[in-house]
């Protein structure tokens, strides 16, 4: 958790639209153009997510992706480990002990036990580990939910309709156009 990266930002958004009712699945390419984002940037970020549990895959035209369990069961600390694994927020190198006066041999009391900053950092990193594990993707949603119109949900869910019907009818006429030759 060095540095949250775009891919965080990028993945909690696109889940977020996966919260509402079940509908069909949705392809990671209709949640990027949704938000304006780069599909292939969205399509690295689903496997990750796949492979924690916190969505799954379906194939074929009407393929994409469903929450794998209730927003509810989805930790946003859950959502930053899958995409960027865990790294420390601090990465100590353990400088106290090669100050210039000790001649490259630290005394015991300069080294001895955790590195007062690191200890600080570590707190710091189960601070923040804390606040993520305790909201969920539920909790975010809701925020979104008290925010929108009322029938902002609605036109999500008929602009991702529209485009999965575009997508079936696409494949229906290569199909007819494969079978006539």
């Amino acid at each position: 958790m060095a540095h949250l990266t775009v891919g965080v930002e990028y993945g909690l958004h696109c889940l977020l639209w996966l919260t509402g009712p079940q509908g069909p699945p949705v392809s990671s390419r209709d949640l990027a153009d949704l938000q304006g984002i780069s599909p292939s940037f969205v399509a690295k970020i689903f496997p990750k997510l796949e492979k924690a549990g916190i969505v799954r895959a379906s194939e074929g035209v009407r393929g994409g992706y469903l929450l794998a369990k209730a927003p509810e069961k989805i930790s946003i600390l859950e959502v930053v480990d899958a995409i960027e694994g865990k790294k420390p927020l601090y990465d100590c190198q353990e400088i106290r002990g090669r100050c210039a006066i000790f001649d490259s041999r630290p005394p015991e009391w300069a080294i001895a036990g955790v590195c007062a900053i690191h200890a600080v950092m570590l707190r710091a990193e189960k601070a923040m580990r804390d606040s993520l594990a305790s909201q969920s993707l539920a909790d975010v949603a809701r925020v979104l939910d008290r925010k929108a119109p009322p029938d902002f949900s609605n036109e999500i869910g008929d602009w991702l309709d529209d485009r999965n019907k575009s997508r079936a009818r696409k494949s229906e006429k290569r199909e007819r156009s494969s079978e006539a030759s």
